[in-house]
């Protein structure tokens, strides 16, 4: 079950701990096929992006195959893959008076099973890294002056960028932007660095 509430959530973001003890729980992966493709669709869009020149000279049939595999992978990661490999949830919804709102859930701490740290560590790094391929492609569409291919690549950008935002909103409360998040990041690094540092030889 889900409520409307992102400050307790089921899994760490960016490397933190799952529980307060700091022992890793639950390494064996809970959820193999939603791990498989939360990576799969969108690894298969950026491939086909880069082979497509190789192995097929339409144009059409290579963007209709890169829009399809970013539509299931939008759908997999929003709707499935961050339920359950993290127990989180957001969409947007319109209010009767037309108002566009953001919703965030999280599972209750109450009724969440542990979560697989390292599923966790997949889905964040598969959500992070994947729009930076996107980004990339864009400037290198733009400079090659491979202009067909724009609208192409800024779909991929969207549609992954759209997913990262809604999952960091969702982790962070629904009131922290990306800046606040690399910055406990980065403080949550130092911090570690520095505690092997004087814990060290």
């Amino acid at each position: 079950m889900l409520r409307q509430d992102s400050q307790d959530t089921e899994a760490p973001l960016f490397g933190e701990d799952p529980d307060p003890t700091g022992h890793r729980k639950n390494k064996i992966s809970r959820h193999p096929m939603a791990t498989f493709f939360h990576l799969f669709f969108r690894t298969c869009a950026i491939l086909v992006y880069l082979l497509c020149d190789i192995f097929s000279s339409s144009f059409i049939a290579c963007m209709v195959t890169i829009i399809l595999l970013l539509s299931c992978d939008f759908w997999t990661v929003k709707n499935v893959s961050g339920r359950l490999l993290v127990g989180l949830r957001w969409w947007n919804q319109v209010d009767e008076d037309g108002k566009s709102r953001w919703v965030f859930e999280s599972r209750k701490v109450q009724s969440r099973k542990a979560a697989s740290a390292a599923e966790s560590r997949v889905f964040w790094l598969g959500l992070i890294v994947c729009p930076m391929f996107w980004v990339i492609f864009v400037f290198s569409t733009i400079f090659s002056l491979r202009i067909k291919w724009l609208g192409v690549v800024i779909m991929g950008l969207v549609l992954q960028w759209a997913n990262l935002y809604g999952y960091v909103k969702c982790k962070m409360g629904g009131k922290n932007n990306l800046r606040d998040v690399a910055r406990t990041y980065l403080g949550v690094q130092i911090f570690k660095q520095a505690i092997g540092k004087a814990e060290g030889p």
